[in-house]
């Protein structure tokens, strides 16, 4: 895309954290924002935010666990604006702890989410975009978690590595069947947002997530949470993501620097055939 004015972006998880900091950024940059998330009062919040800004917004309760809910989201954006442009698979949550102590219901709400919300972005949204011939770009959202592992982050890890590997395979696919489309991956590190409490969000289906037992997972959940509230805020984010969609990257990173580094411990260490030391964050 040449320009940003007027074209048509939708962001799932768009009432916090990088969710808002994605919608915010799009606005500014004179998008028209389709905004949805299952938090119906920050949804609110926002919409309140861009109408301010005098940005052409749709605000939308979104469930991305259903794939009934997420093509009622695509219905209204293309009823209301005939195209999407940058469709952001952006909703996720956050579920840390000893993973044969988490319970099924855990992993479940972390796979439903942070994977099949992605799943079904793509199954909804992509074959509308396609036949609508604009060039485009869909945005998956994954982590730095999404090209690392370590202690006590099971169901958040393996989510956002599926994410991963499903937008590399995204990528493939329409480089390979020649559209005006293509994707990206988000790989953000330290993002001062709420995803640490994001217990919030969780439905009753899910039940309710297990205390801890081990002093080390909760040492490590304090630091992780402690290092995210420091780290850049989500408009900074947003700002570095559109940079990179842009410049036509799909890796989108927020630090690349640290990340590469530990990127290429890991590597080695695979390359070497080693056994696997923890990422020092």
């Amino acid at each position: 895309m040449d320009s940003y004015q007027n074209k048509v972006a939708v962001v799932t998880g768009a009432a916090s954290g990088i969710g808002r900091g994605l919608a915010n950024r799009a606005a500014q940059l004179g998008m028209r924002v389709v905004i949805a998330d299952i938090d119906e009062r920050g949804l609110r919040e926002v919409e309140q935010e861009l109408n301010a800004q005098g940005a052409e917004i749709v605000a939308q309760r979104l469930d991305v666990t259903r794939l009934d809910s997420v093509q009622a989201l695509a219905d209204t954006a293309f009823d209301k604006f005939g195209a999407v442009n940058l469709l952001f698979n952006n909703a996720g949550v956050l579920v840390d702890g000893i993973s044969w102590e988490r319970s099924v219901e855990d992993w479940r709400w972390s796979f439903d989410v942070n994977v099949m919300g992605v799943i079904h972005g793509i199954k909804t949204f992509v074959p509308r975009m396609l036949a609508a011939g604009e060039p485009g770009v869909v945005v998956n959202t994954a982590s730095m978690g999404g090209l690392l592992s370590g202690a006590y982050l099971g169901p958040y890890m393996a989510t956002k590595h599926a994410v991963v590997s499903i937008s590399e395979t995204l990528h493939f696919e329409l480089l390979g069947e020649k559209t005006p489309l293509r994707a990206a991956v988000l790989c953000p590190g330290e993002v001062a947002t709420g995803i640490w409490h994001s217990e919030r969000l969780r439905t009753e289906q899910y039940g309710e997530k297990g205390k801890f037992s081990s002093p080390a997972e909760t040492a490590t959940h304090d630091f992780l949470t402690n290092s995210v509230a420091q780290g850049i805020t989500p408009q900074a984010l947003a700002e570095l993501a559109f940079d990179g969609i842009s410049a036509g990257k799909f890796w989108l990173f927020s630090h690349p620097e640290s990340l590469k580094a530990l990127l290429a411990r890991r590597v080695q260490s695979i390359m070497d055939e080693t056994v696997p030391q923890p990422p020092q964050f």
